[in-house]
């Protein structure tokens, strides 16, 4: 696919281990959860070494779901997702590049056998994420759609985002990790093959963003965490100037949003029974959900969490009969928008 070519040359054969990255912006140290470190543990060496991401984009409530990873590379998601859905769930993985598709392809066996499963859970195909459908993925057959810092790389963002919506169930999720910046990206930057596989000129600008969602029919989306990527080289920081760059992780639904967050009265109550959130759900960086206590929300939070997996997990109080205007749905000022981290992609 025109425009990828550079991408597969710098990810299938310049770059052979994290340390050959030129920058750390592909290679942010994200906090796992406690539940995925002990996932981490078993998964193969030379899948973990082998590895590119900026975020660790691992939903809760994964049991018996299928999931699609979006450029899955050497697999270590794939791999920890394949123990989270469990033997009843399946977990596919997309790359472009056979390099990184032959490494996840080789350790299937070896991670069968080490969750204990009677037969594979998990496939990797060689293809494009922007086109799905071309290797067979089908329309509403996704319940969770993933992705660590890849669609930065993409030429057709767009094409990504309308693929990921279509073969997203109704109520299904795509739960993402990937690097922002806070302006458009330069052409000259946008053309440079170095800056491209270091995950930061293909950056997509976070107003230009939600623009896109808009367009393939997603009006409202929500961010997790946020945090700032120092580059830590003077070279390429001298070239990007004033740019700033961010590891965002974001979660939007495949459901009938509006655009802005309206208020019908609406609580919700969460019940503390998904598995490892027994105190509490975090659905993004201002909706905290102790369990058992009530919470006003927008009819937008409703629908995402009564409409969606997390439905059984809920208990909702009030329709939509009567309106009362807009909420005060705004991110908190203590959010963690403006901390630093010292990377992006790993």
């Amino acid at each position: 696919m025109k425009g990828l070519e550079s991408v597969k040359e710098y990810y299938g054969k310049i770059l052979q281990t994290t340390n050959d990255l030129k920058t750390n912006a592909c290679c942010l140290t994200d906090t796992m959860p406690r539940e995925i470190r002990e996932v981490l543990k078993e998964i193969h060496p030379e899948v973990i070494e082998k590895f590119y991401g900026c975020g660790s984009p691992i939903p809760t409530n994964l049991e018996g779901k299928t999931v699609l990873d979006l450029g899955s590379g050497s697999g270590r998601d794939c791999y920890l997702l394949s123990k989270l859905v469990g033997p009843k769930g399946k977990v596919i993985g997309v790359d472009m590049t056979s390099e990184q598709v032959e490494v996840a392809k080789k350790h299937i066996d070896y991670h069968t056998q080490k969750f204990g499963y009677s037969k594979p859970n998990i496939e990797f195909i060689q293809g494009y994420i922007e086109d799905l459908e071309e290797i067979g993925i089908k329309s509403n057959s996704i319940d969770v759609v993933i992705s660590n810092c890849v669609i930065n790389l993409s030429p057709s963002k767009e094409r990504v985002f309308s693929e990921v919506f279509r073969v997203l169930r109704p109520g299904g999720e795509l739960y993402f990790s990937d690097v922002f910046s806070n302006r458009r990206i330069p052409k000259n930057l946008v053309e440079n093959s170095v800056l491209m596989g270091e995950c930061l000129s293909g950056a997509l600008y976070t107003e230009d963003f939600r623009r896109l969602l808009a367009r393939v029919g997603c009006q409202d989306f929500r961010s997790l965490s946020k945090s700032r990527i120092t580059i830590q080289n003077q070279e390429i920081e001298k070239m990007v100037g004033m740019i700033e760059f961010y590891s965002i992780t974001v979660r939007a639904f495949k459901l009938d949003l509006e655009d802005r967050c309206e208020d019908y009265g609406q609580m919700a109550i969460y019940l503390g029974t998904i598995k490892d959130q027994p105190n509490f759900f975090v659905l993004d960086d201002h909706h905290l959900f102790e369990t058992n206590k009530p919470m006003a929300v927008c009819q937008n939070t409703a629908k995402m969490i009564s409409e969606t997996r997390f439905g059984d997990h809920f208990k909702l109080i009030g329709n939509t009969e009567t309106h009362f205007g807009l909420i005060d749905c705004s991110t908190p000022e203590n959010s963690n928008a403006n901390d630093c981290s010292t990377g992006a992609c790993c």
